[in-house]
Order: C-alpha cells, then structure tokens, then sequence
C-alpha cells in the first residue's frame, strides 16, 4: 500500500492519477472534503475512465498533526509520498507554517520509522535551497542556506522540514527530497502557485518584474518522483526545474496563450519597497490578511539561475519544455472558465 499525503493539492492529484494509472494501492490523505472534488476534475482532464480510476482511492481523514488519524493511515503502508504543505508567504502565518511543515513532517517522518517504511519521498521546494550571491552563479542542491538571509517564512519552513527528513534517515529511514521550482499544472486556479498566477494575468496584470525563476511541469514532477521512488537512489535530494524564465517573460507566453494582453509596466524596486509597506499598513490598521510581503518583494526581484543537471544525469531524463506546459496549462484554463 502507497500512501499520499496533500492527495488533494495540485501534486497530490496528479501523482494519485499516476498511481492508480499504474494499478497501484493507493490511500490518500486529506483534511477539507470538499477539494476531493478538485481532484476527480483533475482526473476528467487524462481520461475518460476518470470516475472508476477516481473511486479506486482509498481516502482517509486527517491532518498532519492528527497522530490517531496518521496512524490509521500508514496501516499496512510500505511507501510514503509526503506532498502535504501550508503554502503561505504571510509572516503573521509564521507558527502555523511551522506547526503543518515542520511538525507535521516530523510526525509522518516518526511514523515511518515506527512503522518501517521502505522509502519516503518527501516534496520540498526550491525557496529551501540555499541561494547563490552572484546572480550569474548556477544554483544547485549543495548550495549553502545561509540563516542570517531575510527567508520568507515559508522558505523557512520548508527547510525545517527537510531537516525533519534528513534526521529519518539517521534513523533507518531511506528517503529522496525533490526540490521542485514553480510547478505548472492544471486544475488548481484559484489556491496559490502558478494556477492563481495565470489566473491573474487572464483578467489582467499590468506590472511585470525583472526576476528570474524556476519552472517544471507538474508530470515531469510526478514522473521523476514515482522513478526515484522505484530506483535504488537514497538519501539524495534533487532540483526539479525545467527551465530558468524571466517573470516578464512567463508573462508574456502565458499572456500570448490565452490571448490577453501582457503586462507593459515594470515594477521597479521602488514600487515594489512601497507595495510591501502598504500592504503591512493595510494589514495593521485595516486588519487585511498580508498579501505582498518584504521576503516577497525580494523573491519577485531576484534573479535565481536553477541548475538541474544532478537528477538528469541520475535517471537520464529530458524535462519537458516550459512553452510546451505553458501551452497545455493554458488550454486547460480556457476550456474550465468557459
């Protein structure tokens, strides 16, 4: 038995489509009933079988911090995929960041060891790489993270919960980490990540920024994690990104596919120093959740050059083109808000 935590998020889905594909046996996690639909839709995308393949899950109710509902989980279970996370870039979210990824991984790291589980592939994120101090620098997984940095909170968070990891395979446990960059995929418009991003340039962005981030395809990500899964690769972690895109330039392909217009104005430092002071003024006086915050400001800013050479020549994989995932992703899109 596979179990698969954050079943019902965007790499979640995919991976349990993958699974069931494959006749697996597979039991998911989830914590809101309601994104189980989510994930049947996601099913309807790839097949025309999509309910029967769908109802093969096993579902099981709970959270990460629910050791009773954990524990039902992994009965029986010979591999775990951890893609369950608390995506925020609030700061005022800080301790419940840290309550979900790190405290939560720990407790699927100490079921694990408790009940001897052959592999754990855990999903990280690139923001738990160290980053390179000269922009021009590749960054790999043996960059440095640097603690005295201004992280984000998420990032920080992350990076605990690959210390989590780390410390389970002192402990017998044998684990892969994938740190994937931003992963497009469909289905998910409306819940962070690259899904609210075209969603937002659809409908309108009028600023673009100079940064530079990394992209992958939501299938390379599930297909690379399934092969490590099922390769003798241990206690390894691996970048997952496809190709290193300008923010202006994902703009404008996105914009290009679904046929809007793209965004003209620059949002120079200066905009983006006051755009984070407002938001934390609004948020003061105003009560409004945080939406644009310093780390924030710096990330869309920043110019980080992703280096994915170790997991292609480990498992001699070709990343699938990001104009290809661009022109996919946005079809999906326009087929849904139709």
């Amino acid at each position: 038995m596979i179990l698969v935590t954050g079943g019902t998020g965007l790499v979640g889905s995919h991976l349990l489509y993958n699974l069931i594909s494959q006749n697996k046996n597979v039991r998911a996690l989830y914590r809101r009933k309601h994104k189980i639909d989510l994930v049947k839709h996601v099913f309807s995308y790839y097949s025309e079988n999509h309910e029967a393949l769908f109802n093969s899950i096993e579902w099981v109710e709970g959270d990460l911090n629910d050791i009773p509902a954990l524990e039902k989980a992994f009965d029986n279970v010979t591999n775990v995929y951890h893609a369950a996370a608390f995506v925020s870039f609030e700061p005022d979210k800080y301790y419940q960041l840290r309550k979900i990824n790190i405290e939560g991984t720990a407790n699927i790291v100490n079921l694990c060891v408790a009940h001897n589980i052959k592999k754990l592939c855990y999903v990280s994120s690139v923001a738990a790489v160290g980053h390179s101090q000269q922009p021009e620098h590749l960054i790999t997984e043996e960059t440095p993270w640097n603690k005295e940095e201004d992280h984000s909170v998420y990032a920080i968070t992350k990076y605990g919960a690959e210390i989590e990891v780390w410390r389970g395979t002192q402990e017998g446990v044998d684990a892969v980490i994938v740190n994937p960059g931003i992963i497009l995929g469909p289905g998910y418009w409306r819940s962070g990540g690259s899904g609210s991003l075209i969603t937002q340039i659809y409908k309108g962005m009028p600023y673009y920024t100079k940064g530079v981030a990394g992209y992958v395809d939501i299938w390379d990500v599930v297909k690379l994690m399934t092969r490590l899964m099922d390769s003798d690769i241990i206690n390894e972690r691996f970048i997952l990104v496809s190709e290193n895109l300008s923010f202006r330039d994902f703009q404008a392909k996105v914009a290009q596919a679904l046929n809007v217009e793209p965004a003209k104005k620059e949002a120079t430092k200066l905009i983006l120093q006051i755009g984070w002071r407002l938001d934390w003024l609004n948020h003061k006086l105003r009560g409004k959740r945080r939406k644009f915050s310093k780390q924030l400001a710096n990330t869309v800013n920043s110019k980080r050059f992703f280096d994915n050479s170790k997991i292609k020549s480990a498992l001699n994989f070709e990343f699938t083109p990001i104009d290809e995932s661009i022109t996919k992703v946005c079809d999906y899109y326009l087929n849904d808000v139709k």
